[in-house]
């Protein structure tokens, strides 16, 4: 009989102990504290179903308190009491966030992850374009970003350590990669430069919370079911023809968002940090109008 040996790695370094390689523990989220904004519908809501479906506890913010309550309540039916807690706030305004965050310290000392997700977008030809709309979209999509970092930085510094450090994702998307949406009629020039400012922002935040053990991680969506690409997807001529332009033939799924999210999150991902993951089927790298 041939004797089982482990498997040694001969130059590990024999202080550090590596984790298990099932992936339930690499992807394990369970007992960790999330914030989701933008979670009552869309891809927040995809996301927080990825969090509650695998043992996270998730704060369903959103700036409409019913859509926020009906998420919450439908999450906690399908993945156990107590996996999503509604928390309203309306972050556009500073003074929303600091209201926001004011809420969540009442409720939880720690906080393990923060999914910055709210958004919001405006479309117009170029010669009309509103001015007012660079200040809705850019505060929502990129400044108060920053300020809700900021404020929840010391519930993210309780909820870190060296092994499995504190997680900010931001979600930005393909368009603040390639600048797609910046012709006809509904151009969104803010949407796609706020998203191309959140990539950057990324950066900088992670080189300012890095010493914290906080990881800040970006996924740039393509096109996946939500209020914004509502508008494609309803016609179902315009959803194939947005399918055919993907190197995959198909549109975004909530598997697709909620894996990538919970690899960023859980112990497997707890080296990352700093990166800006394209989740579009390749199309940042082919042609194509979506």
């Amino acid at each position: 009989m041939t004797e089982t040996k482990a498997v040694t790695q001969p130059f590990a370094d024999p202080r550090a102990e590596d984790l298990p390689l099932d992936a339930r523990s690499l992807f394990n989220v369970e007992g960790k504290i999330a914030i989701v904004t933008g979670g009552s519908r869309g891809l927040g809501l995809m996301m927080a179903q990825g969090l509650a479906a695998n043992g996270g506890k998730v704060y369903v913010c959103s700036r409409k308190a019913e859509a926020c309550n009906e998420a919450a309540a439908a999450l906690n039916d399908r993945y156990g009491d107590g996996c999503a807690v509604s928390l309203p706030g309306d972050l556009s305004t500073l003074e929303g966030v600091e209201a926001f965050v004011a809420a969540f310290q009442a409720r939880e000392d720690a906080l393990h992850i923060l999914v910055n997700n709210a958004g919001a977008t405006h479309g117009a030809p170029f010669d009309e374009y509103p001015d007012d709309a660079w200040e809705k979209v850019m505060n929502l999509n990129v400044r108060h970003v920053f300020n809700l970092v900021r404020l929840l930085r010391p519930q993210l510094r309780a909820g870190a350590s060296k092994e499995d450090p504190a997680r900010v994702v931001n979600i930005a998307s393909v368009d603040g990669i390639r600048a797609l949406q910046t012709a006809g009629p509904t151009a969104a020039f803010a949407y796609t430069t706020s998203k191309g400012a959140l990539i950057h922002m990324t950066k900088a935040l992670c080189r300012a919370l890095s010493p914290d053990r906080i990881t800040v991680n970006c996924i740039a969506p393509g096109v996946f079911p939500s209020k914004m690409t509502k508008f494609m997807l309803a016609q179902e001529s315009m959803r194939k023809a947005v399918e055919e332009q993907n190197p995959l033939g198909r549109n975004g799924r909530t598997a697709d968002i909620a894996a990538t999210l919970l690899y960023l999150t859980s112990p497997g991902g707890a080296y990352t940090n700093g990166a800006i993951i394209p989740l579009d089927g390749g199309v940042h790298l082919h042609g194509g109008s979506f």
